[in-house]
């Protein structure tokens, strides 16, 4: 039996147990670690978490990707199971937008709205944004792509945790290696950490640009940043307008 699977059952009888009586009884109290019984599992069908895509190469994190879709990689990514998340996720949220994008926008997960409908974005924070691209010329429909860090949401919204974003970390290459963007804009400091894999604090990260594998990368607030806090609404609008100068650049160039 594999490892996943162990906690799946684990976390079943937990859940029943306290239902049945009223409270965690003392057995589930401690952690638990479980291994798969078979030291070594040859993965088939899935993408594994791994780094970078191997330059003018065809295989991202392991994968071949030579004629792999997006459709192809959205089927990956519904029957994933390899993090706790899988567990309290309604559904999948792989991302949305067009192929061979000018930019590809990428946030930290998903949030409730976003985990039951399916798509990026589509809470109040999304509405936010959808304006926030339109005012630089950007749109979902015409020349973006919406993605995230993680597939799927952390339960009350936290953070997602390393492990987690690590074990999503293959889909998100396989992502960019497919749909080649111009640019990358990452909204807010977990999506700007991850891949930069940096721990400077955003105020640092953002307003300048980095490469990403060749690609400009630029870090700025996240659009749930700028609804708690409407100082912020003047700097990301800074640095969107810094983008937006970089991205006509590269188009005319």
């Amino acid at each position: 039996m594999k490892k996943n699977e162990k906690e799946l059952i684990y976390d079943l009888l937990k859940k029943a147990d306290a239902h049945i009586t009223g409270f965690v009884s003392e057995a589930f109290k401690q952690d638990v670690n479980f291994e798969d019984d078979v030291a070594i599992i040859k993965a088939t069908s899935s993408v594994t978490a791994v780094p970078e895509p191997v330059e003018g190469g065809k295989e991202v994190a392991g994968v071949d990707t030579s004629g792999l879709t997006l459709t192809d990689l959205y089927t990956k990514i519904a029957r994933c199971t390899k993090c706790p998340l899988a567990r309290t996720r309604n559904n999948v949220v792989p991302g949305e937008g067009v192929e061979n994008p000018d930019v590809l926008v990428i946030g930290e997960g998903p949030g409730y709205d976003e985990d039951m409908s399916g798509r990026p974005f589509v809470g109040k924070a999304g509405v936010l944004l959808d304006k926030m691209l339109a005012a630089i010329g950007l749109d979902r429909t015409k020349n973006c792509y919406i993605a995230n860090v993680v597939k799927c949401r952390p339960p009350q919204n936290r953070d997602p945790l390393p492990d987690e974003q690590a074990t999503c970390n293959a889909f998100l290459q396989a992502q960019i290696h497919i749909l080649k963007p111009k640019m990358i804009l990452c909204m807010g400091r977990i999506a700007g950490h991850k891949m930069l894999e940096s721990q400077e604090s955003l105020n640092k990260l953002r307003g300048q640009f980095f490469e990403y594998n060749g690609i400009p990368l630029m870090v700025t607030y996240h659009p749930s940043a700028l609804l708690r806090d409407e100082s912020l609404k003047a700097p990301a609008w800074q640095d969107l307008k810094l983008f937006r100068s970089k991205l006509s650049e590269l188009k005319n160039s």
